[in-house]
């Protein structure tokens, strides 16, 4: 069926549709799921991912986000054997967009658009997507070793306050890099076989941390491909229940007169919720999910972990006593977290999906803190939180030879590229949470 037969025409059985269609962005973008179909645009070419969607194997919400769409940068950036994807996709082919047509349905960023493509071809060209395991094999023994030492100094040295201190420090530590790591993993950029990463990622995941790959996948890549996006990342979905993110969300959630919480004052209770509750309810849920989703083997291999932990800690704090520890290594875990992961995200740009290119939405929602050994260690190189929003499958011990590319490209195109200090990152947390809560009392009281 031709462009102009198609226009006030019923829309056609897509298993019978021929790739020669032409579409217009104003079709495809009426196909957002709203109306059961959904098609987003790769590399020009239109696809129908309206039945797809649920068997995808990143989820059903990470590819529904594009829905509508022009998906052809995130679909680069989250698959690594791109061919064989494209041979499954192939049944999903129904057209390609009209020869009028721009590519991206916004087409002011297309220079931005084709530079970055550049970039990252050049990046690809550069080796920067080769990992290089004894990196992560150091990472996991320096893991594992950490773990050991905290259980050694509580076996040999007894319940005292220091052996206590510095066990507790020691454990509370391997926990947060063994994030740190089963993120590279989750990431597919640990090993250049995909296959590597899933096993050991459930290794990391599960019986290091008992938390479900699954799950986390399906969270993780949410945010990747829509971040700070509000209903798109699962990330802000604390907004509004609990936090009233952003100004433009604020000032829209005081002028329809909403008030879960006295948000005036979030600035400050911030301290005493989401870093203390984020890894035990992801851990709660993530067994909630497991079940639900019958992931017997991800299950399994979740319980070693706690097995393992009341095993070795029972006979020294008792039954009652191992409950309050094991919740105690993971309240500050999540203090760890929970800073750390915020400090990227929260001070920066949130709002509803915009529809941007690739370049500008991770821009726009993520800054860096600033390079030294510690930053990258203690932040599993999430300092560089820029660079591994732009290229997700890179390994992270290149991200600081992309990074003056980006930098570069930033300058040309007048983006503003943030770095800061660790404790300006943590500062900005309070400060942007504070502007929102005033933002949204001003827009409550004189709506």
């Amino acid at each position: 069926m031709a462009l102009q037969e198609r226009k006030g025409a019923p829309d056609p059985d897509p298993s019978s549709s021929s790739p020669s269609q032409l579409f217009t962005w104003d079709e495809i973008k009426l196909r957002t799921g709203r109306g059961q179909e959904r098609w987003l645009v790769i590399e020009r070419k239109v696809y129908d991912i309206s039945r797809f969607h649920k068997r995808h194997p990143g989820g059903s919400r990470v590819i529904s986000h594009y829905a509508g769409q022009d998906a052809t940068d995130p679909f680069t950036a989250f698959h690594v054997d791109k061919t064989l994807v494209r041979k499954h996709m192939k049944s999903l082919l129904i057209g390609e967009l009209a020869p009028n047509q721009p590519s991206f349905e916004h087409n002011k960023n297309k220079l931005l658009v084709e530079d970055f493509r550049e970039l990252r071809t050049n990046a690809d060209k550069l080796g920067l997507f080769k990992p290089r395991p004894l990196f992560f094999l150091l990472m996991l023994l320096h893991i594992l070793l950490l773990d050991a030492a905290g259980c050694f100094l509580l076996w040999y040295f007894g319940t005292s306050l220091p052996s206590f201190l510095i066990a507790t420090m020691l454990l509370t530590i391997a926990q947060s890099q063994s994030g740190w790591l089963q993120h590279d993993l989750g990431h597919l950029s640990v090993f250049s076989n995909p296959k590597w990463n899933h096993i050991f990622h459930e290794y990391v995941m599960c019986h290091l941390k008992g938390v479900s790959t699954t799950w986390w996948s399906f969270h993780h890549s949410q945010h990747h491909a829509k971040p700070n996006c509000f209903m798109k990342d699962p990330d802000i979905d604390i907004h509004p229940t609990i936090f009233s993110l952003g100004k433009p969300l604020s000032s829209e959630l005081g002028l329809q007169k909403k008030k879960y919480m006295p948000y005036n004052y979030q600035h400050k209770y911030f301290f005493i919720t989401l870093p203390f509750i984020t890894v035990p309810m992801f851990k709660a849920y993530s067994l909630y999910f497991m079940v639900h989703r019958k992931l017997w083997r991800e299950l399994a291999c979740s319980m070693t972990y706690f097995v393992r932990f009341f095993i070795v800690f029972g006979p020294i704090f008792g039954t009652k006593g191992v409950f309050g520890y094991l919740l105690l290594i993971n309240v500050l875990e999540s203090i760890i977290f929970t800073w750390i992961t915020q400090m990227n995200h929260i001070p920066m740009y949130i709002d509803h999906d915009k529809n941007m290119d690739w370049f500008s939405t991770q821009l726009q929602a993520t800054c860096n803190v600033n390079q030294s050994f510690f930053n990258d260690w203690v932040t599993g190189h999430l300092n560089f939180q820029i660079e591994h929003h732009l290229f997700p499958t890179m390994p992270r011990h290149n991200f600081w030879k992309v990074a003056p590319l980006v930098k570069s490209m930033c300058a040309k195109h007048g983006i503003d590229y943030q770095s800061k200090p660790l404790f300006a990152g943590f500062a900005d947390v309070v400060h942007s949470l504070k502007d929102s809560g005033e933002t949204w009392l001003k827009a409550y009281n004189n709506g």
